[in-house]
């Protein structure tokens, strides 16, 4: 999910395009490892690590850019071997992460499970956010539809996913979306649409219960479903190379809807990227996908109880309100422990639910899928 190309900031981690070369760790040093977008990286190396080494000097903290979730599964293999020869996988958290990958990695115990026993303010997290024992969820974010209301009156704004199909066919080359593989927005409007085609039930999906028939199965009727659509959207069937792509187009008045990410949207308004007369809208009958965030920790690290100070800390409000407020994302835990200033300023995007997709195989299937069934014509550079 690239956002980099939107929020180029001067963050102090250079990205690692291969596996980071590990360094030995040091007591009292905890290495965290991050494949989020540049953002996040300097979220944490300019807000939250100040804020935690003034609350806990007795402890540094080192960010690191695995550069992507690839990344991170690597440094995670690595400290699957490790915990199998006792060794230090030089690594104590990372910053987000699928505790289920790698396969086997919960079983041999390579994860700490996180619970109010270990983690002080654990009883705040919203429900919504909680997925797994062995992660801690502590930002979120999630797909909206952003529009121009000097085009479109918010009453006429589509709600449901037929209202959105249906306003799109209604208004020709007036929507767009990215290729799948390019950013999270569109990537979550395909599977959105994979959802309306299979229930709108997203427990059918899970990180291991892909195979190519079940994938052939649950995957085809959507890219007739996107095909349907497709001479209805911008240029009659093109796709941008990303999410900023999108807001730029909406930002030029080219197009009058895009999907966008939760925290994007809000910043790129904040920043007068995108005017005040942008518009959101979530879609009622089943939102399109989102998230959280979520930290694991290594329990073979070698700073491992420091890491799960820091795991902690990232619960305290002060954390919590900056997630709202640097990076316009969701807090981990309940809106009801948040200031009330906040939660009236975010009231029409808190959500009520946040429907998620599983990454794993499925990733690759949609993404192969899209560019074969749907833009057959699209490059993948």
């Amino acid at each position: 999910m690239n956002r980099r190309e939107f929020l180029i900031t001067s963050s102090a981690a250079a990205g690692l395009l291969a596996l980071p070369r590990f360094a030995s760790a040091a007591a009292g040093k905890i290495d965290l490892y991050s494949g989020s977008d540049a953002n996040i990286i300097d979220l944490w190396n300019n807000i939250i690590r100040p804020a935690f080494q003034k609350a806990h000097p007795e402890v540094a903290l080192k960010v690191t850019d695995a550069g992507d979730n690839n990344g991170l599964r690597a440094i995670a293999d690595r400290a699957l071997a490790a915990l199998k020869t006792k060794t230090d996988p030089q690594a104590d958290l990372f910053e987000q992460f699928d505790p289920r990958l790698p396969a086997g990695g919960i079983d041999a115990g390579l994860w700490v499970k996180v619970s109010s026993e270990n983690i002080e303010g654990y009883d705040h997290i919203n429900p919504l956010a909680l997925d797994t024992p062995y992660s801690l969820p502590y930002r979120g974010s999630q797909v909206l539809l952003a529009y121009d209301t000097t085009k479109l009156d918010a009453k006429d704004a589509p709600k449901s996913w037929e209202q959105l199909t249906t306003w799109i066919k209604a208004n020709p080359g007036q929507f767009i979306y990215n290729r799948p593989d390019k950013g999270g927005s569109g990537s979550n409007f395909v599977r959105r649409a994979i959802h309306e085609v299979n229930g709108r039930d997203p427990k059918k999906f899970k990180v291991d219960n892909y195979t190519a028939d079940y994938g052939t199965e649950a995957l085809t009727p959507a890219w007739k479903l996107l095909n349907d659509l497709a001479p209805s959207l911008y240029d009659k069937g093109a796709y941008t190379s990303g999410n900023t792509q999108s807001i730029q187009l909406l930002a030029q008045g080219v197009v009058t809807m895009v999907p966008v990410w939760s925290d994007q949207v809000l910043q790129a308004i904040a920043q007068g990227v995108l005017p005040e007369t942008t518009g959101l809208v979530q879609l009622g009958d089943l939102a399109l996908c989102g998230g959280f965030s979520s930290i694991t920790v290594f329990s073979n690290g070698a700073n491992k109880d420091a890491a799960l100070k820091l795991a902690a800390f990232m619960l305290t409000k002060e954390m919590q309100e900056a997630i709202i407020t640097q990076i316009g994302g969701f807090p981990a835990i309940s809106w009801d422990h948040i200031s009330d200033d906040l939660r009236k300023k975010y009231a029409d995007v808190i959500p009520s639910t946040i429907p998620t997709f599983p990454s794993g195989d499925w990733e690759k299937a949609i993404n192969d899928g899209s560019y074969r069934s749907v833009a057959p014509g699209i490059s993948r550079t």
